[in-house]
């Protein structure tokens, strides 16, 4: 039954090819991990609804391909979402120095002033890795993004950084309020059941 979702949200996960953003996709929505999982060809697109501090929000979550050749779809895949997942991999520096041409690349096509943006370090689980958690960290606080460290492998982190997303755009009722047109209600900020206060950033 729908009757009770508050929202249904439109997330993007970008980041350069090979990071994992399909592989934190498929991890998150079917709990699965493939380590032959090809390159995405032009979007994938997935529905997962979840609760965040009580409120039922429809997740359609959008995995658009890295490489250059597909990026002709770019104005439309940004068009209305609200929140957006910025992958890289910290065993692959030259995907982390890339990460601005991407938020470049965000603020040219979204169309949302406002859009919720969460940073993700994926692929902790190796050991060949390049990048510390001190140097993602800086990159979120300067460009006022949420930050986590995750690997799609293991599920470390994962659930984490969309909950997190979903419940800072939950608290920003522009976002989707004109959307849902929901009134009366009462947005939480936590409850201090789960365990994701203990694994993100709050940078905003």
């Amino acid at each position: 039954m729908d009757d009770d979702i508050l929202t249904t949200l439109k997330i993007l996960i970008i980041g350069e090819s090979g990071v994992g953003k399909s592989s934190l996709l498929l991890r998150f929505t079917d709990d699965t991990f493939d380590p032959e999982l090809a390159a995405t060809i032009g979007v994938d697109f997935k529905v997962k609804t979840i609760t965040v501090d009580g409120n039922k929000a429809k997740l359609a979550i959008w995995d658009t391909a890295g490489q250059e050749r597909f990026r002709t779809l770019t104005p439309s895949y940004y068009r209305g979402a609200q929140g957006v997942i910025l992958v890289y991999d910290v065993s692959r520096r030259e995907t982390f120095t890339r990460l601005g041409t991407w938020l470049n690349e965000l603020e040219t096509y979204t169309t949302r002033s406002d859009i919720v943006k969460m940073l993700v370090g994926n692929k902790i689980d190796k050991e060949s890795r390049e990048l510390d958690r001190s140097e993602g960290l800086r990159f979120a606080r300067k460009h006022s993004m949420l930050f986590i460290e995750a690997s799609a492998k293991t599920c470390d982190g994962v659930a984490c950084a969309f909950e997190e997303l979903v419940e800072k755009i939950l608290q920003t009722p522009g976002l989707w309020q004109s959307r849902s047109q929901a009134s009366g209600l009462s947005i939480g900020s936590g409850n201090g059941e789960s365990e994701t206060g203990s694994c993100y950033c709050s940078l905003l």
